[in-house]
């Protein structure tokens, strides 16, 4: 079943899993695992979408990135495209892909960290690796430069919410320890 159509998605971040067909090991083939992230930076760079993390395992990838289109259009670029060149550089002739993939749109800072955090730590949860950075196939790696994370997401705005919401529930001693010292009463 086909995922549902969701439209323009307008620079939203979501987490994406995306499967080999019956979970094969395809990627375990260094030249498979290499052409995938040559697919994967090559329509990035010609900005079909943001690309802020990735990990791609033996059986399966997961990404957070931000459609510039559709999140369909950029899955079908990333899973297509790498389909088409695997049949035509490396005479692959079976079927890769699961016909669907898994997303999950991030709403807040937390969630987006949360995943970042999944992200990088699947090759060692799998045991692949001991430390991130080890991992050849993954965003971890300082070789490979990322798409910056979108400003509503970033920690410092979700302080500065906290600090709003806190405000708003002692507006009183907020607004008179102020006036007083210049600086809202600590906590």
């Amino acid at each position: 079943m086909a995922a549902p159509l969701r439209g323009n998605t307008g620079y939203s971040v979501y987490f994406i899993t995306a499967s080999t067909a019956q979970r094969a090991s395809l990627f375990r083939q260094e030249t498979m695992a290499q052409l995938f992230v040559e697919v994967l930076f090559h329509y990035r760079d010609h900005k079909n979408y943001l690309l802020h993390e990735f990990v791609l395992m033996p059986d399966h990838f997961h990404l957070l990135i931000s459609p510039t289109l559709s999140l369909e259009r950029s899955l079908q670029l990333v899973k297509g495209g790498f389909s088409y060149r695997a049949r035509k550089e490396l005479g692959f002739a079976g079927e890769i892909w699961e016909k669907s993939f898994y997303d999950r749109r991030v709403r807040e800072a937390e969630d987006y960290y949360n995943f970042k955090q999944y992200i990088r730590q699947n090759p060692i949860k799998q045991g692949l690796v001991d430390a991130i950075t080890e991992y050849p196939y993954s965003s971890a790696r300082p070789q490979f430069v990322m798409d910056e994370v979108p400003q509503r997401l970033k920690p410092s705005s979700l302080t500065a919410r906290i600090a709003a919401l806190k405000a708003l529930r002692h507006p009183k001693a907020y607004s008179a320890s102020t006036a007083h010292n210049g600086s809202p009463p600590s906590e």
